[in-house]
């Protein structure tokens, strides 16, 4: 098969196998003049970047749901985004979102190009060509993970990622027509996460099993190959959970630039490899026995945990108090989370001077 007969066989197969999701247009719709929101396409674009479908799919309808339109977004609090975003990770991209939401409000939409989406806040090449090809159907080559697996299999591709990259853009590119791109962008990355898996590849069902090199050779198994990953290190730190008399808690907001940057969390220390001591107040700080252990992008974190039960008069040098009541754990990122779950049973436990949860 030449190219052109690949992207017809690959359109053929995404007809009647496209994924149904949330924010996509199913090709007989989009054939038939239906045109994806790119506020839609958009929004999921930068919920997917390094999370599963499985995981964004809530986020997004309550997402959509809450701010239907990118004006909608536009305009909301800073902190009830960053709430709304709690647990799904990475919060520089919730930060951005609302950053971009605002310059499109003032632009008046969305550009339709990769050029003028790439200059937008937060929008980066994978992003803005995601977005120009499905919303805007411009032949624009879309290279996910599930892109760079085909391609380095379609072609048989030895050398490692992240140093292939290029060479898998360059074949992607090349694959893209100008009839349908969108749909083309939509049914490579289908192919990848339903057929060409990174494990156990169902290449008996696969639409391109006959063009695929590394199927001749017997590879695709051990495709792509990846260059191996340095260790995390271990950080260390200790958050401090405390209640007052009234079931209050004590909680602040992070600096907005940073790690969890802008989120809701519990006061504590900086996560380095010897923290120092930081309680927000002077109190009968109780170790819990127990840690809290999350991985970032960089490194794996251990937040020991201190309670403490204070008077109605404490008056903490960091942080608010927020009524019990007021008080929405699922607003919490997924360490503070964490930090939040093994504390709440030493508060179970001196029940007795909190008013019940």
């Amino acid at each position: 098969m030449n190219e052109a007969q690949i992207g017809t066989a690959l359109l053929a197969w995404y007809d009647g196998h496209a994924r149904r999701l949330p924010w996509r247009v199913p090709p007989a719709e989009r054939r038939a003049g239906v045109l994806p929101d790119p506020y839609r396409v958009w929004l999921s674009e930068v919920m997917l970047q390094q999370t599963t479908v499985a995981a964004v799919t809530g986020y997004f309808h309550r997402f959509t749901a809450r701010w239907p339109t990118v004006e909608a977004l536009a305009a909301a609090e800073d902190a009830d985004v960053m709430a709304e975003w709690a647990g799904l990770g990475y919060y520089a991209r919730a930060r951005n979102l609302l950053k971009c939401a605002r310059t499109v409000t003032d632009l008046g939409g969305f550009p339709d190009k990769a050029e003028g989406l790439r200059a937008l806040p937060g929008i980066g090449a994978y992003t803005s060509a995601a977005v120009a090809a499905i919303a805007f159907d411009r032949a624009e080559p879309v290279v996910d993970g599930n892109v760079e697996r085909v391609m380095a299999r379609l072609y048989d591709i030895h050398t490692p990622l992240p140093a292939a990259k290029p060479e898998l853009t360059a074949r992607a590119a090349a694959l893209t027509p100008d009839k349908r791109p969108g749909d083309h962008a939509q049914a490579v990355m289908d192919l990848g996460a339903t057929i060409c898996t990174p494990r156990s590849p169902a290449c008996g069902i696969c639409p391109l099993r006959a063009p695929c090199a590394a199927r001749a050779a017997g590879t695709q198994g051990a495709l792509p190959k990846k260059t191996p990953k340095k260790a995390k290190p271990l950080r260390l730190g200790t958050a401090y959970v405390a209640r007052r008399e009234d079931g209050a808690w004590l909680l602040e907001t992070r600096p907005a630039s940073g790690l969890l940057g802008g989120m809701l969390g519990f006061p504590g220390t900086d996560w380095s490899e010897a923290p120092q001591p930081a309680p927000p107040l002077s109190a009968d700080w109780r170790p819990l026995g127990a840690e809290a252990r999350h991985t970032f992008t960089h490194f794996h974190l251990a937040l020991q945990i201190e309670t403490a039960v204070l008077p109605m008069e404490a008056q903490p040098a960091r942080g608010t108090w927020v009524a019990r009541h007021a008080f929405r754990p699922a607003s919490l990122p997924t360490v503070m989370r964490k930090v939040h779950d093994l504390a709440q049973a030493a508060f179970t436990d001196c029940k007795w001077m909190l008013p019940q949860d």
